[in-house]
């Protein structure tokens, strides 16, 4: 029997290059957005949802239930982008970037494991970010709320190893997608102590995702993860060098590689 995919932010950029290609492997495939009908041409099936809206999020999951009969694999990779110096960046625009990146997916899975639970069967993937794994200078919150889900995802996965429901992350690098286009800036204030840095590290970003790789690239990891029979915790998928500062914060002296991120940041 086919499997039934929910990947959450399915109307664009990783989330998008993901859906068609589980679709061209033979999955049925929902995505979401929050307004389906803006992508009437849309090659998968979209469902309204708002990861920010409990009841948005209820009607999508039995909208699919309906038609289906189960959810086989979540893929939670609705997301926003968010930049700024911490102290800068309004309380109400962390909420709202917490309330996506990390209280949105736990929302999601408590509409979808009941039905998974009743299966006895399910897949579940996270979408975070390499970004999670370090504190990044003007993308703490960023960093943050990716942090929190890859830690999130590891109780997860042991709280429902006995109901045959698998967990992973898949922490993506830069790619060439559209969240820049849709993420949060807070404001370079004029005379700040941080203006001087907060540019050059806004620049820096943007060359990054500009410069990123194809985001099929991530949808060709996903591919692969939902083929392995016991799934791993971690998967990164990005350049060399991106996975590489994973590793060197690992092994590094904590000042050694904060030192090593400043001078990448050129601060």
């Amino acid at each position: 029997m086919n499997k039934v995919v929910l990947v959450t932010g399915g109307s664009s950029g990783i989330g998008k290059s993901i859906s068609i290609y589980l679709k061209s492997k033979g999955y049925t495939v929902y995505g979401t957005s929050r307004n389906p009908n803006r992508y009437p041409d849309s090659p998968i099936n979209l469902v309204a949802m708002d990861v920010k809206d409990p009841i948005s999020i209820k009607e999508a999951v039995v909208e699919i239930i309906d038609k289906e009969s189960k959810i086989d694999i979540l893929i939670n990779n609705a997301g926003v982008g968010i930049t700024g110096p911490v102290e800068e960046t309004p309380i109400e625009e962390i909420h709202g970037a917490m309330d996506t990146n990390f209280y949105g997916p736990l929302r999601v899975l408590q509409a979808v494991l009941p039905y998974m639970r009743k299966q006895q069967s399910g897949r579940v993937i996270n979408i975070t970010s390499i970004a999670g794994y370090m504190g990044l200078p003007y993308r703490g919150i960023y960093s943050a709320s990716k942090g929190a889900l890859e830690i999130v995802t590891e109780a997860y996965r042991m709280e429902c190893a006995h109901l045959n429901i698998h967990f992973s992350n898949v922490a993506p690098g830069d790619f060439a997608t559209n969240i820049a286009a849709g993420r949060f800036h807070a404001p370079v204030i004029e005379g700040s102590d941080y203006a001087i840095g907060y540019s050059k590290t806004l620049k820096l970003i943007d060359e990054h995702v500009d410069d990123g790789s194809d985001p099929m690239e991530v949808a060709y990891k996903i591919y692969d993860i939902l083929q392995e029979k016991n799934p791993g915790i971690h998967y990164k998928v990005g350049s060399f060098l991106q996975k590489f500062s994973i590793v060197l914060k690992k092994i590094l002296p904590e000042k050694r590689y904060e030192k090593m991120l400043k001078k990448h940041y050129k601060l």
